[in-house]
């Protein structure tokens, strides 16, 4: 493994509850992983069954997020990425991505849940050209991501900021943009911000009815918004083409029967340009 951050000491291991279904096992077992356990996949079998587009969400999600990295870790030359609510490690996960491109790329991961960074830690290592680190901290606390990813990023060099299906876990718009502002704001010139989270502008009513049952059994509620809400998070951040668009369809190849069908989850990458 590449060089991190400086360890703190002994982390205990997490008590795991394999009783009560988890959402990030949830979405670990709609992608095929393998991190999940018989609560899990019938909390998600259930969901499923409600919203049987799920599960194409979480794949065209997956498939977005490595098409971005590619595109920051290729043609922009970006070699530091920031990824705020990692979820438990599955196919291409962002450091993979950017070391496949340029085996140099630092990459810091952060998330809240014991048992995500537990995992991480074991099946996220690093290329030994570049390097990986953990951060155990909230979204709502960027404050602390910031210094702690400082120990492995260099702020001063401009950074892919990665935050994908993790604000709509704010309930409060105004505070999921101040969280991006005060990220953005201490990022230099050149910095990238991607963004994806879900909308309810393509099957409306029946997304909206399954995120209110997730809502009503998960430990961590989701709030849909609207394409125009998640352009807002772009404040002094030009977004790219093609805008803000659903991730199925974000600079993706035309297949033999034309495009990706769209689906409920929306994103764009956008530049700070000063």
């Amino acid at each position: 493994m590449g060089d991190s951050a400086p360890d703190t000491g002994p982390r205990p291991e997490p008590d795991i509850d394999d009783t009560v279904p988890q959402s990030a096992r949830i979405w670990n077992y709609w992608l095929g992983g393998k991190d999940n356990y018989p609560v899990d996949r019938a909390a998600g079998d259930q969901f499923v069954a409600a919203y049987p587009q799920i599960v194409d969400i979480a794949r065209h999600s997956r498939a977005f997020l490595s098409r971005a990295v590619r595109y920051l870790a290729g043609p922009v030359g970006i070699r530091q990425f920031l990824d705020i609510g990692t979820g438990l490690p599955t196919v291409d996960n962002t450091h993979e991505v950017a070391q496949r491109v340029a085996p140099e790329s630092r990459i810091v991961y952060v998330d809240s849940d014991p048992l995500v960074l537990s995992h991480a830690r074991a099946l996220l290592t690093s290329r030994p050209e570049g390097a990986t680190s953990y951060v155990d901290a909230d979204l709502r606390d960027p404050a602390r991501i910031l210094a702690e990813a400082g120990r492995t990023l260099d702020l001063s060099e401009p950074v892919g900021l990665m935050l994908l299906n993790i604000l709509g876990h704010v309930a409060d718009y105004d505070e999921a943009r101040a969280v991006v502002r005060h990220l953005m704001g201490a990022l230099p010139t050149g910095s990238h911000l991607v963004i994806a989270d879900g909308t309810d502008v393509v099957t409306g009513e029946a997304f909206r009815s399954a995120i209110e049952m997730w809502n009503q059994a998960s430990d961590a509620p989701y709030h849909l918004r609207t394409p125009e809400l998640i352009a807002g998070f772009f404040e002094d951040v030009e977004i790219l083409e093609p805008g803000v668009v659903p991730v199925s369809r974000w600079r993706a190849e035309a297949g033999p029967f034309g495009e990706p069908d769209e689906v409920d989850e929306f994103c764009a990458v956008g530049v700070k340009r000063s």
